[in-house]
């Protein structure tokens, strides 16, 4: 311990040392400011359009994506087939209400649909059954969001020998809460009968369940239970909230409904599009093997065109062309498939008159749905069969639709192909400094040939977190430079789009959703400020600095209704802020600054997240830009995507675009 005396010139030389050191870390964060200059050449000799189609959206059935997800269907098992053919079976998630001396139920093979067999025979043991009845009762994919003074639509087959009363009702999850019943009387007699009711909730329960319960004692038959909101998507299906997502990227195709799905691990398994077309009651669902749970197919091959032509966006059908993760059809024996694919192409685009054409007419839609792109098989290049199979199915393909565009799954980025294709599959899923300087990936690619097709690509694993600002960051990084190579790469798709946060397989996800909440991840985000890129003019850039290794730039110009925009996108992948000069040159308009605004993606850190607790944690933030003009200075926040929007006087350009 000092004394008294010599505390004071302590205390002063502490302050000094603190004061230096101040300084110093005053200087250091000046110098981490770093300077750079983005050159925008917009004369009209050297513009190149984009592609109408570069940016689109990649839909799979993976994450409960569909299921349980944008199929608005609330009964998970609808048709007590996922148990599988053998029956008695398992009915889950199905259960009773009651105990086994009061109620029995099993699976048997009576149902009046010859695609799919099972049904669910219930007898009712008790003679003085408890209060509210026994019964079964179907708690969907993990609770039915169950919304105060909103309609729901209830179609079940039923069967009894004698005429009995049922309460169709819609419950808390522990059935004390009732939000709406309605009694239903079956008549005594064998034939099956379809019965519909609408039940409208008085009150609102997120995690709820559909309840069938009766007091009499007897049996009763179940099969094809269904309930559906009445409020879906123009009345197609589809749950609203999660569609208007989709719309606000401004998607230009669909590509569905796989991905892995589509395979299969076993071809027995694989997605069979004649299964999942005509009355949903009758299609027979099948199991997903490759992601490990059961699908009704209620959204199915139709579904999904419809879905295409409500987004207004080219459908992309991905079909299997006799291969799967485990077993391949060998190509001398592949010509069964073959004729399936040609089959549903024709449903899709053959006259109503056609044998297939007919088929999607008397499901709604005599018109047929424009398909003009499949890809044959997914990720199946290395496969024994696959060239073998794939030429077969291209040849056929031709001769019938010379106009159909078909995408390969082998990669021609760095090397010729050795089949004919239009389009080449290129899949990338990597950590996000990788991606980052994959901006650059098709600079060296041979512009003779067919297009590429980047139909999956993402940030995953370490650095992905559940969805990071980091990943979405070397993403849209990437997408400048799909952009500037637009002239080879055609279209572009992130994946996957969907996850039902109950069942996660695949991290991280565009669209993170339960049954009642949703949000976008900053990746969501980062794709609505490419949403105008398709079809507008791109504009070469330069950057100039020492800094240049952490920015990526592209500048496209734009139009919406009323205006035109100069668009300068710039990601800052580094953690020094920029101060960046912007510079255009050939611009046939004079830049108006009021108008012009500037959107921001960016957060205090670089591994933050969006959640249902907060799922606007990382979104754009814009605002007005007052120095907007042919040169102007701009500060790039570090780890930043920013987007600076410059309106353009009305001019020559509007002719010229």
């Amino acid at each position: 311990m000092g004394t008294g005396k010599d505390a004071a010139p302590r205390a002063i030389l502490c302050f000094l040392f603190l004061f230096c050191l101040g300084c110093k870390c005053l200087a250091s964060e000046l110098e981490a400011t770093q300077t750079a200059t983005l050159t925008v050449d917009a004369s009209p000799q050297l513009a190149r359009k984009i592609p109408d189609t570069l940016f689109g959206i990649f839909f799979e059935e993976i994450n409960h994506a569909g299921a349980g997800g944008i199929w608005a269907e609330l009964v998970s098992n609808r048709g007590f087939e996922a148990g599988g053919l053998h029956t008695p079976s398992n009915i889950d998630p199905w259960s009773i209400i009651g105990d086994d001396s009061s109620i029995y139920v099993e699976t048997d093979r009576t149902s009046c649909f010859s695609r799919n067999i099972i049904a669910l025979r219930m007898e009712v043991l008790c003679d003085n059954c408890p209060t509210g009845g026994v019964g079964i009762y179907n708690p969907g994919f993990w609770g039915m969001n169950i919304e105060d003074g909103k309609a729901y639509n209830l179609v079940m087959y039923v069967k009894s020998p004698e005429t009995t009363d049922l309460i169709v009702s819609l419950t808390s999850s522990d059935g004390l809460q009732n939000l709406a019943s309605a009694t239903i009387t079956v008549s005594g007699e064998s034939n099956w009968t379809k019965v519909e009711q609408k039940l409208v909730a008085k009150g609102t329960n997120r995690t709820s369940r559909l309840q069938i319960t009766t007091n009499k004692k007897g049996v009763v038959w179940f099969d094809q239970v269904s309930l559906m909101p009445e409020d879906t998507y123009k009345g197609h299906g589809f749950r609203t909230e999660l569609i208007s997502m989709i719309l606000d990227l401004k998607p230009r195709f669909l590509r569905f409904p796989g991905g892995c799905f589509v395979e299969g691990e076993w071809l027995r398994n694989a997605f069979r599009w004649r299964e999942s077309i005509g009355p949903w009651e009758e299609r027979p669902g099948h199991f997903g093997d490759v992601w490990h749970y059961w699908t009704d197919d209620g959204l199915g091959y139709y579904e999904f065109l419809q879905l295409a032509e409500d987004l207004d966006a080219e459908p992309i059908w991905v079909f299997n062309n006799g291969v799967s993760h485990n077993d391949e059809v060998d190509t001398a024996a592949i010509a069964p498939f073959v004729k399936d694919v040609l089959d549903s192409i024709e449903f899709a685009r053959g006259s109503a008159n056609s044998t297939w054409g007919s088929v999607r007419a008397a499901m709604g839609h005599p018109e047929p749905f424009p398909v003009k792109y499949v890809a044959i098989g997914n990720e199946d290049c290395g496969k024994k069969f696959y060239r073998g199979n794939y030429l077969k199915f291209y040849n056929a393909i031709r001769q019938a639709y010379p106009d159909i565009q078909m995408i390969s799954n082998c990669d021609g980025s760095s090397t010729p192909l050795d089949h004919p294709a239009d389009l080449y599959d290129f899949h990338v899923y990597t950590d996000s400094k990788t991606l980052f300087n994959m901006k650059s990936t098709f600079d060296r690619t041979s512009r003779s040939g067919p297009k590429a097709f980047v139909s999956e690509y993402a940030v995953w694993r370490g650095d992905a977190g559940r969805g990071s600002l980091l990943a979405s960051l070397a993403e849209a990084a990437f997408l400048t430079g799909l952009e500037k190579n637009s002239d080879i790469v055609y279209m572009a798709s992130y994946a996957p789009l969907f996850v039902n946060n109950n069942d996660q397989t695949w991290n991280p996800d565009a669209i993170v959703f339960n049954s009642w909440q949703h949000y976008g991840t900053p990746s969501y985000w980062m794709q609505t400020l490419f949403r105008e890129s398709s079809g507008a003019m791109l504009h070469p850039t330069t950057i100039s600095s020492s800094y240049s290794g952490s920015l990526a730039a592209s500048a496209i110009t734009w139009q919406d209704s009323e205006n035109s925009f100069l668009r300068v996108k710039v990601i800052n992948f580094g953690s020094d802020a920029v101060t960046l000069t912007i510079s255009t040159t050939g611009l046939q308009a004079s830049i108006n600054a009021l108008g012009s605004t500037a959107t921001v993606l960016t957060s205090a850190n670089v591994m933050d997240e969006n959640s249902f607790s907060n799922p606007t944690k990382v979104v754009p933030v814009k605002s007005d830009m007052s120095n907007a003009a042919e040169q102007m200075q701009v500060t790039l926040a570090p780890h930043s995507f920013s987007s600076f929007d410059l309106a353009l006087a009305q001019s020559k350009l509007v002719a010229e675009m």
